[in-house]
Order: structure tokens, then sequence, then C-alpha cells
């Protein structure tokens, strides 16, 4: 018999929290969502940062999401569209721009551009 987990997902966003028991391994995304759910996801191969949480109690296997920096990670952020139930878990949902900052920031402001279409530069 499969065991089941308590995640509970805080959707900033909606202003609801939402808890429900996903199966051992099973995606947690995916089964939100066949349940209903609406919740942030974009690339749905943990590449981007719209679906990302912020990690309050427990843990995910995200291992599969490529997304986040090692060190975001370690700050207890994650992937939700890669993540598999492992034991009980209790997320936030995270502004995509806000996770995107935090993690590229500091490499993006020293960039130097230009205003306009890259086509007309």
């Amino acid at each position: 018999m499969t065991s089941l987990h308590k995640i509970t997902i805080h959707h900033r966003q909606a202003g609801r929290t939402i808890t429900f028991d996903v199966p051992d391994g099973e995606y947690i995304l995916r089964s939100f969502e066949s349940r209903g759910e609406q919740l942030p996801f974009s690339c749905r191969n943990g590449c981007c940062t719209t679906c990302a949480v912020r990690i309050l109690s427990g843990e995910m296997d995200q291992t599969a999401g490529i997304g986040l920096s090692k060190e975001m990670r370690e700050k207890g952020y994650g992937l939700l569209c890669v993540a598999k139930a492992i034991g009980s878990l209790e997320v936030e949902t995270q502004d995509e721009d806000e996770v995107y900052e935090m993690q590229f920031g500091k490499d993006l402001g020293s960039i130097k551009s230009k205003a306009g279409s890259p086509f007309d530069l």
C-alpha cells in the first residue's frame, strides 16, 4: 500500500490555503490539479520560477528541477512542478519576479544594455 503525505500549500496569489493527501512519489502539482486546484506554473520542466515555493516545513524531492540554484534550494525554495511528495510538507507560493530577482538580480544588474528592440541595435 502506498503511503500518503499531507501537503499544505499557502497560495498567496489567491489568498487560500489548500491541503491534500498526496501519494508517496507523486508529483505535487499534478496531484493538486487533478483535484481541480489551479496553482502557478509555466514550463512544467523545472526550468523557470513560475511555480516557485518557499518550504515552511518538511521536504520534497525536486531532483529533476534545474530552474533553481543549489543556493536557493538550500535557502528553502523549491519548484512545485517537479516536486514529488516524500513526506508531510507545507509550502507557500512565491511571486515569480521575486524569486527570479533573488536568484539572478545581482548578475543581471551588471549587464550593460540599451532600451529598444534588439533588431534595431
